[in-house]
């Protein structure tokens, strides 16, 4: 992929959306006030002091643009499986994991006994949602979920989140100045989500607040707990990488498809280095998240928990991954032998527009690589006897670009 172009692409489209947001931001400004006053009077009545309201909203005048864009932009490109694994296992990474486990090991071992969750998985969580603790954003969580929640398209989401973020300022746990998050208002060096930190927040250190912004225990024990509450096992791994039978049938992979570690392996699913995966009646899903060219994971529950997490595959493989290398375990083996070519957001419109006219149900072309798109990949695949591995690939697009009844 050509860097320099996709920064020029990416400026322009920042510079688009400025043109188009920061005019109408003026002139609603004092349609913001009247709302912002209402939103005020409306906390009052639900309990939020008058010196915390005073303090949260200090300086929201108007809703930020810098927010609006960036929720309202859609990636250039969808990350590839190795282009994502790449950008999350640097070898600094890793070395600075395994330090941080020896540093708070009394720590780590303490959270485990309370709440059952190994500490390479902590870690692993830890660095991947804040690079441990260093990058945990720096937007007023106020302001920024004041500007999503006036924004009409998912208001009542963000506004009940921005009621969830003053009650925990009313609860005394962060002062206003230091309630501060990503653009979509997650916080910490967790990032949780205000209705996550309602739920499932917790005083690691008993000092009666909880602060997942400065204090490690806070922040490592409500992580904990979240996975605990979620069905996280203790005694379970994520998963591992393994070795497909040359005859595997790809329409067994993916979440959907669970069985025992024992019918895996009667199918022919090996260990890297060849040997039987074993014997156990523990369910398990084979994952092949870069298509039948790549590596395949045999994932067991815990990968699923933290699926509840974070919703993506890429994400999931990450953690456990990632905590492997922690606990000293090598790299992927099989990763594609090509860097993958990426798709754009206007590439997967036109696949999508491709499937529907191939008779799919998928709705109206969107540009997102999700589920419903993966699941009509896969239909597709089935019905013209392809390998169904669901996996939405650039050489996949182009063969649907060759199919006469498609194209025109």
């Amino acid at each position: 992929m050509n860097q320099r172009l996709c920064g020029y692409c990416s400026a322009a489209l920042i510079a688009l959306s400025l043109i188009l947001v920061r005019p109408s931001l003026a002139a609603g400004s004092e349609d913001f006030a009247a709302w912002l006053a209402a939103l005020r009077s409306e906390a009052a009545k639900k309990g939020i002091s008058t010196n915390i309201l005073e303090a949260a909203f200090t300086g929201v005048d108007e809703p930020l643009a810098r927010v609006l864009e960036l929720d309202q932009s859609q990636p250039e490109f969808v990350q590839t499986f190795s282009g994502y694994m790449k950008n999350r296992m640097s070898d600094a990474r890793i070395r600075r994991g395994r330090e941080l486990l020896v540093k708070h090991k009394e720590l780590f071992k303490r959270i485990e006994q309370q709440y059952g969750v190994q500490p390479q998985y902590l870690a692993s969580f830890w660095a991947l949602e804040s690079n441990f603790g260093d990058a945990t954003g720096g937007f007023s969580v106020i302001n920024a979920l004041a500007t999503l929640a006036y924004d009409p398209r998912r208001s009542d989401f963000f506004r009940g989140e921005l009621f969830t973020a003053l009650q925990i300022l009313q609860a005394g746990h962060i002062k206003p100045g230091e309630m501060t998050g990503s653009w979509a208002g997650a916080m910490g060096q967790c990032q949780f989500m205000p209705s996550t930190f309602q739920h499932y927040a917790v005083d690691g250190d008993g000092d009666g607040r909880i602060d997942i912004w400065h204090s490690l225990p806070d922040v490592l024990a409500s992580a904990a707990h979240y996975l605990a509450q979620s069905g996280w096992k203790a005694d379970e791994r994520w998963g591992r990488e393994v070795v497909l039978p040359a005859n595997f049938d790809f329409a067994l992979s993916g979440t959907g498809a669970r069985k025992s570690v024992s019918a895996w392996n009667e199918l022919g699913v090996r260990r890297l280095d060849g040997k039987p995966i074993g014997q156990a009646e523990m369910l398990a899903s084979i994952i092949v998240p870069a298509g039948v060219d790549g590596p395949a994971f045999l994932t067991y529950d815990n990968f699923r928990t933290t699926m509840v997490w974070n919703r993506s595959t890429f994400y999931a493989i990450a953690v456990g991954h990632l905590a492997d290398r922690f606990m000293g375990e090598g790299p992927i083996e099989h990763m594609p032998a090509k860097e993958e070519r990426a798709l754009g957001h206007a590439d997967v419109e036109e696949l999508q527009s491709l499937l529907i006219r191939s008779g799919s149900s998928l709705a109206e072309p969107d540009g997102v690589l999700g589920t419903k798109t993966r699941d009509a990949v896969r239909d597709y695949q089935v019905h013209h006897k392809l390998k169904p591995d669901g996996y939405a690939s650039y050489e996949f697009l182009e063969m649907l670009r060759s199919r006469p009844n498609l194209s025109n």
